[in-house]
């Protein structure tokens, strides 16, 4: 019960990460808002594990401050912010049209921001309050391609150490930046039937496998719990050895 008392927004809530997120937090006592655009697939996890379910859309600001005050509502309040919405683009540099690169940029960095924003007032009210964003191991070492994905998550990660700073002492502000793992959103760009092509990415990594959404989980836990209350400021890789190796 290292949550209990404590109340969360999770955004991207309705699968991968968010949801893995979702899941054990809820075993650690938290209340939960849990946000997605996918309206059914939030309602989902909202029936597994509880919680408050909200579908909203992190790229419109209206829509964002209206549902966070929803949620500090019904949760009576807020201790912490989980930020793992995006979308992923593997296009190469001369593939990415100002379009994509546009959308990209408003759903992982801009989208992180607003929900950071409009969190922040209640946040300020809370004791220990903290904030945990999923960028990338891609912001640390990036592909061969993808580059609105890696400028998106790298601008994550950044935000999110200046928030470190000026948000201290009072809210700790971290990021995590995870391998390649079986996620929805991993598995449109490196299909499950793809074997050959994922064996050969798990090859390059140093544990020789992809990483499991349930240990970005617990990385994302670890820091939100006051385990971690003198940290904040870090980008924690959890890729299997991705990104020294």
């Amino acid at each position: 019960m290292r949550l209990k008392n404590r109340r969360i927004i999770i955004t991207g809530a309705g699968s991968g990460f968010g949801r893995a997120t979702a899941g054990l937090f809820a075993r650690e006592g938290a209340a939960l808002a849990l946000f997605d655009q996918d309206e059914k697939a939030v309602a989902e996890t909202a029936a597994m594990f509880g919680g408050h379910a909200y579908q909203v859309d992190v790229t419109d600001e209206d829509q964002v401050n209206r549902v966070v005050s929803s949620a500090v509502e019904a949760l009576g309040g807020l201790d912490g912010v989980v930020n793992s919405a995006g979308i992923m683009s593997s296009a190469s540099f001369e593939d990415t049209d100002p379009a994509s690169w546009r959308r990209v940029i408003e759903v992982n960095l801009t989208g992180t921001y607003l929900v950071c924003r409009a969190a922040l007032p209640a946040l300020r009210q809370a004791e220990h309050a903290t904030i945990v964003n999923i960028a990338s191991g891609q912001a640390l070492l990036p592909s061969l391609t993808g580059c609105s994905y890696a400028a998106s998550k790298a601008g994550v990660m950044m935000f999110t150490k200046s928030l470190a700073v000026e948000l201290a002492p009072s809210i700790r502000a971290n990021v995590i930046c995870p391998g390649a793992s079986d996620t929805p959103m991993t598995q449109k760009v490196l299909p499950p039937s793809e074997v050959a092509k994922r064996a050969a990415l798990a090859q390059s990594y140093a544990l020789k496998r992809l990483t499991e959404p349930e240990e970005v989980a617990n990385a994302i836990l670890f820091l939100t719990s006051s385990e971690a209350s003198a940290i904040t400021g870090i980008a924690m890789s959890v890729d299997c050895g991705r990104t020294f190796h």
